[in-house]
């Protein structure tokens, strides 16, 4: 079974995250952020992961908190789920276009985390969400999941769409990153013999 459940508590955040890397994309992700939730909404629906994310943050200083250690938390459970990575495809890439907005990523279930993060979001906020905090998450995602992760807007104006189209490009690469191999099964996605 390929689930985890994690609880991460400091003195800026609470957080408990339940992942199943074989569900269908069943979401229930509360953070105080609006935007956010939307976002990590998109991330399981698209990933067909099922995700339920409660985080109590120090939203009365910024969301900065809470979006980065949401990321760390998801990451460190997407880790401890997939496990030794038997079977997986370990690579996954998409191409989304949304509206104006067309963004790629690639990635890699190497246990090497690296971001790189090619994406300008042209306003400061989404409402009230401050869009530098996109990367952020991404940045604590790919740290703490072990996750090279390359993120390249091609084409955006709406910043809306262009985080949005980052986040669905993400969760649909890692869809096919995880996808059990039927070729290889038994078998981990790498000459060394592990990840």
């Amino acid at each position: 079974m390929r689930r985890a459940t994690l609880t991460r508590t400091t003195a800026e955040t609470d957080i408990s995250v339940e992942l199943n890397l074989d569900g269908t994309g069943i979401y229930d992700n509360q953070t105080g952020v609006g935007f956010f939730d939307h976002m990590l909404d998109q991330l399981a629906r698209h990933a067909l992961i099922d995700m339920t994310v409660r985080c109590k943050g120090d939203l009365h200083i910024d969301d900065h908190h809470t979006v980065e250690d949401v990321g760390i938390a998801i990451g460190q459970a997407l880790a401890s789920a997939v496990g030794d990575k038997k079977g997986i495809q370990r690579y996954g890439s998409f191409l989304l276009a949304m509206d104006d907005a067309l963004v790629r990523c690639a990635l890699d279930l190497s246990g090497r985390p690296f971001l790189v993060w090619n994406v300008d979001l042209p306003t400061p906020k989404i409402g009230t969400f401050d869009t530098e905090l996109v990367r952020e998450f991404f940045q604590a995602l790919s740290t703490h999941g072990g996750i090279t992760l390359h993120v390249d807007m091609l084409h955006g104006i709406n910043s809306h769409h262009i985080a949005e189209a980052a986040f669905k490009s993400v969760a649909r690469s890692l869809r096919l990153a995880l996808e059990v191999d039927p070729r290889m099964a038994n078998a981990i996605p790498s000459t060394k013999g592990a990840l």
